[in-house]
């Protein structure tokens, strides 16, 4: 008997013999790294600094934009590459010396390259902002149709997709909590972020390493600028958590077997070389996505010259470590970069230099002491202290060496400054440069105004005259104005509703963007007379009525009610489920405002549950819309020329 295999079977034959292709040319590659550093094959005694620099493209009611091919068919500029969404942007420094000039060098490039994409940005009809999280963004600017149409990106969610065995769920709590659900990896794309890139020597690599995981913490207590994500209030530096979730490739239906995310802080302090950070990752993590490969490195080796290795740092680049191993050649000269991952975007150039510099400098002076930290820290405790920085920004005590007891404030002042001086005129960095970037981070941790601090002061400043939709946009548009005079956040004055502009009608386009989301609910057993006082203790008008699973059942209207008491029935022993009204009719979170506006007057009904995959997720009332009428003319009339 014959059997017919299908395309699927085919294409999954094709697709496991590419791995074990690709996962020996990792391990080809691995063997030449070995070779290398026993030959001492890498570029020494040299020190140079670069940096990555992302950004977010907005539209003009300050959301998303969609437009990074356009940008980089105007921009026209090899510094300017793609991220995964295409309401993303990345801009690449040249690389720097460690010394004289070179941070001044980076922020001057920096500061032209930012230019050049708002300046591109506008003549598109977009704008540009360095955040770390956009407080405007919306799941459904999360789709597929969203993401950048490259093969790569797409075989990487496929590939995540089909490891996790189905969608991704997100759960992260701060002062509110966020429980969302997705179906790609897209999620991701919510992060924007600020890597710095530090040269070291490869006999030094373990030791340098081991204090850029020691350091990770401070460096998210001084940096952290992502405290809103889809309305709700979250850690300082959400991104730590999200990032996480977003590639998170592991089942959870084997809670019990101990294994490590694709997006990690490590597990163990580096003994020796590079080479156990690149084994330990090629062995926890499965290959995601191959390669048409041409090199023999070994070959290339026996003539003198630096292999690409190729395939692992393909590898490297789907394995999401905070502080990043780096393999690079320049010049023809192979060479070691530790890629400091964990500073989120923004606020200001200068914050992100500042922020480098004090990074570079402390690496410096504690390399330079060659003390061994792993000694007087447990790498577990330095794990925790870098997830509380993440909750809590300049708010963390951390644990620190010695067992020592210390709030991230004083840490940073008392211990880690005068490192950072140091460091820096141990590479005789420019005096005007040591003063001007640590100036800037003494400043913002003695005023205690990092970009969370900044962004949820405003946040909650505007409560009570704003939506959260408002709210949001008003943070963003501060931001480009603020970003736009390059003075950095300490100095920054709170947003305010106006900045918005013309463009602020644009947060009623939807009922998503003003609907109300703390609901009090019912259930269907429980007694009218909780409803009742519901009403009566809230003063609304209008109580749904849930299963356990929040989808909606019924409604409960003040009419109702009334009707039932004056029909002289006990509220006592009377469910819910006698009055309310199953026939409701409802909405989405993308319904437009004028649509939704019909629908009652046409229905002649005072409220509307929207709902969201059939749970109920927020409640309209007439009182809503004639609220928005009032703000609207209010708007209208406060406009320069307007009403007069």
């Amino acid at each position: 008997m014959t059997t017919t295999r299908s395309h699927k079977q085919v294409d999954q034959e094709q697709d496991a013999q590419k791995r074990r292709e690709f996962m020996h040319a990792i391990l080809a590659d691995l063997r030449a790294l070995e070779r290398m550093l026993v030959e001492k094959r890498f570029e020494s005694g040299v020190r140079r600094i670069g940096a990555e620099q992302e950004i977010f493209l907005l539209d003009k009611s300050w959301h998303p934009a969609r437009g990074v091919l356009p940008m980089l068919e105007k921009l026209k500029d090899p510094h300017f590459t793609t991220e995964l969404g295409q309401f993303q942007l990345e801009a690449n420094a040249d690389p720097q010396p460690f010394s004289g000039n070179g941070l001044s060098m980076m922020e001057k490039q920096l500061d032209e390259l930012v230019d050049k994409a708002r300046a591109a940005a506008a003549e598109l009809g977009m704008r540009t902002v360095l955040m770390g999280m956009l407080p405007t963004i919306r799941k459904e600017d999360l789709s597929l149709e969203a993401m950048v149409p490259s093969p790569r990106y797409l075989a990487i969610n496929k590939a995540m997709f089909d490891l996790r065995g189905g969608a991704f769920d997100f759960s992260i709590k701060g002062l509110d909590e966020l429980i969302i659900q997705h179906d790609s990896v897209m999620v991701e794309a919510c992060n924007s972020s600020f890597q710095v890139h530090l040269q070291v020597d490869a006999d030094e690599f373990a030791r340098m390493y081991n204090l850029a995981q020691l350091l990770a913490a401070p460096m998210v207590a001084i940096s952290c600028n992502s405290p809103l994500l889809f309305g709700k209030r979250l850690w300082s530096e959400t991104r730590i958590a999200l990032f996480k979730q977003a590639v998170d490739t592991r089942s959870h239906t084997h809670h019990l077997r101990e294994s490590e995310a694709r997006v990690n802080f490590g597990t163990r302090w580096v003994k020796d070389s590079i080479l156990e950070i690149y084994q330990e990752d090629v062995a926890r993590f499965r290959t995601l996505v191959g390669t048409d490969l041409d090199e023999d490195p070994m070959a290339k080796l026996d003539r003198g010259e630096a292999p690409l290795l190729k395939a692992l740092r393909l590898h490297n680049g789907t394995v999401y470590r905070w502080n990043r191993a780096c393999y690079g050649i320049m010049d023809g000269k192979a060479h070691l970069r530790i890629e400091n991952r964990v500073m989120p975007a923004g606020p200001s150039v200068l914050d992100e230099v500042a922020n480098g510099a004090f990074w570079f400098g402390v690496m410096a002076e504690l390399g330079a002491r060659e003390e061994d930290i792993t000694g007087k820290m447990d790498f577990d405790q330095a794990g925790a202290n870098f997830y509380t920085a993440a909750r809590e920004g300049l708010g963390a005590h951390f644990t620190w060496l010695d067992h020592q007891e210390l709030s991230a404030e004083r840490l940073v002042l008392d211990q880690l400054m005068p490192l950072a001086e140091a460091g820096l005129r141990r590479q005789k960095v420019a005096e005007e440069d040591v003063k001007r970037y640590l100036g800037c981070v003494d400043a913002r941790v003695r005023s205690g105004r990092t970009g969370t601090r900044w962004q949820m002061s405003s946040w909650n400043a505007l409560k009570e005259k704003a939506t959260p939709a408002q709210r949001a946009s008003a943070l963003v548009a501060a931001t480009v104005d603020r970003q736009a005079t390059r003075r950095p956040v300490a100095e920054w004055e709170r947003a305010r509703l106006d900045e918005a502009g013309d463009e602020s009608a644009y947060n009623y386009l939807r009922v998503d963007q003003y609907m109300a989301t703390d609901l009090f609910t019912v259930q269907e057993d429980d007694p009218i007379e909780m409803v009742v006082n519901l009403m009566t203790w809230e003063r609304i008008r209008h109580v749904p009525v849930e299963d356990k699973e929040h989808r909606l059942l019924g409604l409960i209207s003040y009419r109702s009610v009334l009707r039932f008491l004056a029909s002289g029935h006990s509220l006592k022993d009377t469910p819910v489920s006698k009055i309310m009204k199953t026939a409701v009719t409802t909405v989405s979170l993308e319904t437009p405002t004028l649509d939704a506006m019909r629908l009652m007057r046409r229905q002649r009904i005072g409220c509307l549950p929207v709902l969201q995959d059939e749970r109920l997720v927020g409640l309209l009332t007439d009182e809503d819309f004639m609220t928005l009428a009032m703000k609207l003319i209010e708007q209208k009339l406060a406009a320069p020329g307007e009403g007069t």
